[in-house]
Formats: C-alpha cells, sequence, structure tokens
C-alpha cells in the first residue's frame, strides 16, 4: 500500500504551480531571524538564545547546500548546460547568467512550497503559536514532501533498502538521510533524460550541414562553426527559452 502511495506522487501529472499561499518575503526571513536569535527569557520548553543563534547562523552557512541538493535548481541548472551544450554557443550565455536563470526559476518552482512552509512553520513562529523546533520539524517536513514527490519509487525503495529500514507510510517519516539522496540522484536522471532529448534536433542539424559540406568537397571547414548560425536561428524561430522554461516548470509535481 505505501509503494502505491509513493507511486502515485512520483507518477502524478505534471501540471502549472496551483496557485497557493504567500511566498514568505525577505522581511519575514529576517523577522526569523531576529525573533530566533533574541535573548528574551525562553520559556521551559524553548530552547536558549546561544542554542537558536547557533543553529540559525549553521542554516545559513549550509543554504548554498539546502538550495542545490533539496530544491529543483540541481534539475534546472542541469538541463540549461545541456542547452549550452548543445548550441556549441561555449560561453554564451556566460556561466553567471546560467546560474542567475537557474536560481530564479528555482524561486519560481519553489514558490508552492515555500507558501506552505511560511504558512505552517514561519507565521506560527513568528505570532507564538509554536516553538522553535516544531516550526523547524513543520518546515522540514514540508520541503521534504516536495522531494518525495519529485523522487522515483524506484529510487527511494534503493536507499530505503540500503538503509536497512521499513518502507514509511508517509513522506513524513521518510528520514532525511534517506529522502535527499534518493531526490538527488532521481533529479540527476530527471535531467540528462531531458538533456539528451534537447540534444536530438541540434544533432540532426549537425548531420545535415556534416553532409553537405562532405558532399561538397570543403572537407577542411569545421562542421561545426557552419551549423551554429543555423542552430540559433532554429532556436530563436521555436523561442526556445520559453518553451524551455515552460517545460522545466512543468516537469515538477506540485
Amino acid at each position: 500500500m505505501a509503494a502505491l502511495l509513493f507511486a502515485a506522487n512520483a507518477a502524478a501529472q505534471t501540471t502549472p504551480a496551483p496557485a497557493g499561499p504567500a511566498v514568505p518575503e525577505i522581511g519575514d526571513v529576517l523577522k526569523v531571524i531576529d525573533k530566533a536569535t533574541a535573548s528574551n527569557e525562553q520559556t521551559a520548553n524553548d530552547w536558549s538564545a546561544p542554542v537558536k543563534t547557533a543553529i540559525v547562523f549553521t542554516f545559513l552557512a549550509l543554504l548554498p547546500t539546502v538550495l542545490v541538493m533539496m530544491t529543483s535548481f540541481t534539475r534546472i541548472v542541469i538541463v540549461l548546460g545541456f542547452v549550452r551544450r548543445a548550441l556549441t554557443t561555449q560561453s554564451i550565455p556566460p556561466t553567471i547568467a546560467i546560474i542567475g536563470l537557474a536560481l530564479f526559476l528555482t524561486f519560481f518552482t519553489m514558490a508552492p512550497t515555500l507558501g506552505r512552509i511560511k504558512e505552517q512553520a514561519l507565521d506560527p513562529y513568528l505570532q507564538d503559536q509554536l516553538g522553535f523546533e516544531a516550526a523547524v520539524v513543520r518546515g522540514n517536513d514540508e520541503l521534504k514532501e516536495f522531494m518525495i514527490r519529485q523522487t522515483r519509487t524506484s529510487d527511494l525503495g534503493f536507499f530505503i533498502d540500503l538503509a536497512g529500514i521499513e518502507f514509511p507510510q508517509s513522506a513524513a517519516e521518510v528520514p532525511n538521510y534517506v529522502a535527499i539522496p534518493a531526490f538527488a540522484i532521481s533529479e540527476f536522471r530527471t535531467a540528462f533524460e531531458m538533456g539528451c532529448l534537447l540534444f536530438i534536433p541540434f544533432l540532426l542539424v549537425d548531420l545535415v550541414i556534416s553532409g553537405i559540406l562532405l558532399s561538397a568537397g570543403m572537407m577542411m571547414l569545421p562542421p561545426a562553426m557552419i551549423s551554429l548560425p543555423f542552430k540559433i536561428i532554429l532556436f530563436v524561430m521555436v523561442d526556445g527559452w520559453q518553451r524551455l522554461a515552460q517545460t522545466l516548470v512543468q516537469s515538477f509535481s506540485y
């Protein structure tokens, strides 16, 4: 039954992100940091301010790793890298532009999950309805549910077998040390599949240009130099960047 649950999540129809709660703004994050690091007198069930401060700044130090391994960033940046490679434009678009586009597409695709984290964890914590530990657990559970929805059942089952634990009945019961690597390799596989499909039309252009040059006896002329403008024209004519962004956004299950 549990396997069927995760299979249904993995095979969910990829549709645009539904309208959800508001995404946390920078001000909300700063309020959480200020509240967590304040030296007010803590309750009996709460943690001391120095402990909270250490946890918050440790999380901020690990934030780049969290962004890469626990969000949609990995899939997006790999696919964008494949597109640049397929176009054979060397460093155009530049790497910083690829990373920037991947970052903001990540924020866009993660908006529903971030909205639920704000609704279920940040807002109750700021309103003193939740303790610091409970808010962290709720936020982690929401992020874990996003990862499980994108993870293939086979990848999740593989790491569960390696860990030697029973198959969980819900996403919240999956340990982080199982969910994160399963999500990562599943994202790698999905990104490489998408990248392979993106390569095919550009490869056909290269083959056609190579055949024409060979038949014309221009064997010393690099085919890549001649095919480059044709590949760029093809990509622009089909509005490639918009279609690529649409495909990436709709490839995630919400």
